[in-house]
């Protein structure tokens, strides 16, 4: 008889850059939109943004370094290496960035980190990526392929806050989204769990196809520079919002449970801002009979971090004392793909 295993949050490390950008700071000179507006609508105060010298390559790797310090792994130790950057930018030799996509981020990671034996491999899917490789490692693990391994994104995505500052024109603009963005680097380390209260209980993720376009990264159609045009009304509308507690519900009925019965303390949403995370869980009330709880927030201090979000927050909570060791958290992804699922985890064994 197979003896069921489950998998844990072993390790977290995160890091955000020293520099803190106001709202106000950038958005002076804008004429389009102030940063009022901008502000109000989305909570955010503050961003943070990488120093001259970091790309998508160092954040992630100070974000590795980070989780491995917490951790009672060995980088050696580590069976694979997952890497889910939507910016994959290195500095060059000139002061500006390139773009790379091979060789892979996570055979630059593993190289640095000392993971020398890991197999690795690099995924992309928007802003869920994070998420996505937790749940393929997560399957690996379950499989009996590996033993532990670590999931890492380093995000240097505010160069589409610097060209929507120069391409904006007014507050319907595509681009407005673009001026949420802050810079972050994130890692977790998983393994088996032999403990019911350090667990997850289950990670499932599912892409509705049809939105796919409304979200779109690519260069700028003005000038040079990257560039994220996004249909704000229509991804944060409320049929679009009803898809994640539908399918949280589905997800919950065939495992004979109900949001009821999970009793989760805490619920951590993807960071797109203060308003539309409450949104988020306030529709979802109604479709899954029973209130949801008010998302865990960093956003007003660090912006919308993408692929490293929810773990920015797991962390900044952690450290805050907020999150206590055994409580059980919902983390609801939300990325361009439209991507969307649930992943329930007890958090028992994670210092900061």
């Amino acid at each position: 008889m197979t003896t069921a295993r489950f998998t844990r949050f072993e390790a977290l490390g995160a890091y955000l850059p020293a520099t803190v950008q106001a709202t106000a700071e950038l958005m002076a000179g804008m004429t389009a939109a102030s940063a009022d507006d901008l502000e109000g609508f989305t909570g955010i105060r503050n961003r943070r943004v990488r120093d001259a010298d970091q790309d998508s390559l160092a954040l992630a790797l100070l974000a590795a370094k980070n989780c491995l310090a917490r951790s009672r792994y060995r980088a050696e130790q580590l069976d694979v290496i997952v890497s889910t950057s939507i910016s994959r930018a290195r500095n060059d030799e000139v002061g500006g960035y390139r773009i790379y996509f091979e060789p892979a981020f996570s055979l630059w990671i593993k190289r640095a980190i000392g993971a020398h034996g890991a197999l690795h491999f690099d995924l992309s899917n928007a802003c869920a990526g994070m998420m996505t490789g937790v749940m393929l490692l997560d399957r690996m693990i379950k499989a009996g392929i590996v033993r532990s391994g670590m999931v890492v994104s380093g995000e240097c995505i505010t160069p589409i806050a610097e060209t929507a500052t120069r391409e904006v024109r007014d507050a319907r603009d595509p681009q407005l989204a673009s001026l949420t963005v802050g810079d972050s680097g994130a890692a977790v380390i998983i393994d088996r769990s032999e403990d019911e209260r350090d667990r997850i209980h289950y990670i499932e993720l599912v892409t509705c196809a049809e939105y796919a376009l409304m979200c779109l990264g690519m260069p700028s159609d003005q000038q040079p520079g990257m560039a994220m045009y996004a249909n704000n009304l229509e991804l944060h509308s409320r049929h679009r919002i009803k898809l994640w507690p539908a399918f949280l519900a589905d997800v919950l009925a065939r495992r004979g449970a109900t949001f009821a019965s999970e009793r989760f303390d805490h619920v951590i949403h993807h960071q797109v801002g203060t308003l539309a995370m409450h949104l988020f869980s306030k529709v979802a009330g109604p479709e899954l009979g029973h209130e949801v709880p008010r998302s865990l927030s960093c956003v007003e201090e660090y912006g919308n971090t993408a692929t490293t979000s929810h773990f920015v927050v797991l962390d900044h909570h952690l450290r805050q004392g907020r999150i206590q060791r055994g409580n059980k958290i919902l983390f609801v992804p939300a990325a361009s793909g439209i991507v969307t699922g649930c992943v329930s985890a007890t958090i028992s064994s994670l210092e900061v």
